[in-house]
């Protein structure tokens, strides 16, 4: 039987809304058991998030369905005087701590690093927050939005026409999450050759920063500040650009010469490519004035499925812009079996689905069949595992430390 490659290994979460929940997403994945504690009663703020408002009125908001497969949920009030026991028996029997709070919440609750390592000395204490643990901005909010513009991605992202935009979804928050998956996956490594835990410090902006790097390597290097270029690639090739077709666009990413070539025979075009004023990337930049009304007409005696088809089929990358709805249709996202079929999540009333790990791993199971969890849902199972009887559940539920649901 092919086991997960974290089978075995217990994170306790106390994460909300996105880094921190991707991050033990793509652990659960991997077969780890994620024990996500939530606050009683609303729980993770992202289950309230949904740009469908049914969704979010029911506390099931598409934000929180997509991050949380694979877990079970334990309410518990950290600021009850009772939450220290249970929270330090729970990270006994633990390998990895998440916590994406701002810096300084989990020392003033009594959970930060070095209070749990005390308890557990070969814990792996992964922090997420927006600016790191230490500095002089460590304090400051941070939500995605705030560090798309911080970062300067924003300031290379849109239309020089129009000015800067974001990204069309949380792209730091989902960067800086896989990237505490990375650092705790290699945190246990160097744990297994070590016998020590240690405290993992991941920061958005340096994150972002990092995903970054080529247009960073410019400036730090080459002292050239990137600039809006609409949907050009960086290099301003004019063949590496959106066009209009005769319904729908494509995106089109012909880089050399040899594939401008391919490109202005499968457009039926040929004198544009024997035309001297195209005959390098260089030149055809520099030309792009005249180059890019000729493609267009060209592109418009076809659609841009028709187009994507022909220009794959002659070695020129392109593609198609799809819907996301269109992108879950697309043959490779079947086939690599991308999506999850799971079981209800409490509150939503049907059947949900969410997305695997983003690899496949010969001879490992990889995914779930566990939907994301209802609001303290595993609260009684959890502390049971842990030692608590009757008396002591009771004693919890009563005094409202850790309710079930």
């Amino acid at each position: 039987m092919d086991l997960p490659p974290f089978d075995g290994v217990r994170v306790i979460d106390f994460s909300r809304v996105i880094a921190g929940p991707y991050a033990s997403e793509q652990l659960a994945l991997l077969g780890a058991d994620i024990v996500k504690i939530e606050q009683p009663g609303p729980g993770d703020d992202g289950r309230g998030m949904s740009t469908d408002p049914s969704l979010s009125a029911r506390r099931v908001g598409s934000i929180f369905l997509g991050l949380n497969a694979g877990k079970r949920s334990l309410a518990l009030d950290l600021k009850h005087p009772r939450a220290k026991e249970v929270v330090h028996r729970l990270v006994a029997d633990a390998d990895v701590v998440l916590q994406n709070f701002r810096p300084g919440v989990m020392e003033r609750l009594g959970f930060d690093y070095e209070s749990l390592k005390a308890v557990a000395p070969k814990i792996v204490y992964c922090s997420i927050s927006g600016f790191g643990q230490e500095g002089p901005g460590r304090g400051a909010p941070a939500y995605d939005g705030r560090i798309q513009a911080t970062s300067g991605m924003m300031s290379i992202t849109g239309h020089p026409e129009t000015g800067p935009v974001r990204a069309g979804f949380p792209v730091c928050d989902a960067a800086t999450g896989m990237t505490a998956a990375y650092a705790i996956a290699a945190a246990l490594f160097r744990r297994e050759r070590t016998g020590e835990g240690t405290h993992l410090d991941v920061a958005m902006l340096d994150t972002t920063l990092s995903f970054m790097s080529p247009v960073v390597t410019e400036v730090l290097v080459g002292g050239q500040q990137p600039e809006l270029t609409g949907n050009l690639a960086g290099t301003r090739n004019p063949t590496a650009n959106v066009f209009p077709t005769g319904d729908g666009e494509l995106l089109l990413s012909c880089n050399t010469d040899r594939q401008f070539v391919a490109l202005c025979n499968t457009l039926g075009r040929e004198d544009l490519s024997a035309d001297p004023r195209y005959a390098t990337v260089a030149l055809r930049t520099e030309n792009s004035d005249t180059l890019i009304p000729e493609l267009t007409r060209a592109f418009a005696a076809a659609g841009a499925a028709e187009w994507e088809e022909r220009l794959t089929a002659a070695g020129v990358p392109s593609g198609r812009v799809r819907s996301v709805a269109e992108a879950l249709q697309h043959v490779q996202v079947a086939h690599r079996k991308l999506v999850l079929d799971l079981p209800e999540t409490p509150g939503l009333g049907r059947p949900s689905k969410a997305l695997n790990a983003p690899f496949k791993m010969a001879g490992a199971a990889i995914g779930t069949d566990r939907a994301a969890p209802g609001v303290g849902q595993h609260t009684e199972e959890i502390l049971r595992e842990i030692g608590y009887g009757d008396a002591e559940l009771r004693m919890l539920r009563e005094e409202n430390a850790s309710p079930s649901p």
